[in-house]
């Protein structure tokens, strides 16, 4: 198990930390899934409790909650959508327009898991909006921010993928040019703001992209 991290953020009821990427967020199976970003932060911090997940690949803003009753608040404020999330992702390819939304409906892709899909007929409504913040000619990439309005599972690359422009290092969803671009799937959760559990004041914390 490695040393437990430092986070950005500690206080009574909550804990805000950078999990890297290539690190689980929860355990996973077996004796090797067991290092993840939740046990390096109860590490240091017994009561930290798990309020929402990143996907291994994604770099990024973590929050927990410490104790049961700001676990119930923050895991409400989420499901209630009163959590608000702005990622950064360089996508293969130029992006015209200056900002716009992507509202496609999601599900899981079953004979090819973990993988999800744009689903029509049985999928659940799923919204991002997004807007440019540079274009690499160079490179032939561009970089935007990301807020998804939904948080469903893969949602911000299937999202991405479907209008043309997948993430680059997607190893999961992009074609093999696209995943060669980079050495990670470069997605980071850069800002976070919500309401504290206790105070009722509004907190919000951002992290720099490290691509």
């Amino acid at each position: 198990m490695s040393a437990a991290v430092e986070p950005v953020h500690v206080d009574a009821h909550c804990i805000v930390a950078v999990k890297p990427s290539g690190l689980l967020a929860v355990p996973g199976r077996g004796a090797h899934g067991q290092d993840c970003l939740a046990a390096r932060v109860q590490a240091g911090f017994a009561d930290a409790l798990v309020v929402h997940r990143l996907d291994m690949s994604t770099s990024g803003l973590m929050l927990f909650a410490r104790g049961a009753p700001s676990q119930r608040a923050l895991s409400s404020a989420f499901a209630a959508r009163a959590v608000h999330k702005r990622y950064v992702a360089v996508v293969h390819g130029r992006v015209d327009a200056a900002q716009g939304e992507i509202d496609l409906p999601l599900g899981a892709d079953w004979p090819n898991r973990p993988k999800q899909k744009v689903d029509r007929a049985a999928g659940k409504p799923s919204l991002t909006r997004w807007r440019v913040l540079v274009f690499d000619a160079a490179r032939g990439t561009t970089r935007l921010e990301l807020e998804p309005v939904t948080g469903r599972a893969h949602q911000l690359r299937v999202h991405l993928l479907a209008i043309g422009h997948p993430i680059v290092g997607d190893a999961l969803y992009a074609p093999p040019e696209v995943i060669a671009q980079a050495d990670r799937l470069l997605l980071h959760a850069s800002s976070l703001r919500f309401t504290h559990p206790h105070t009722g004041e509004a907190i919000a914390f951002e992290s720099a992209a490290p691509f």
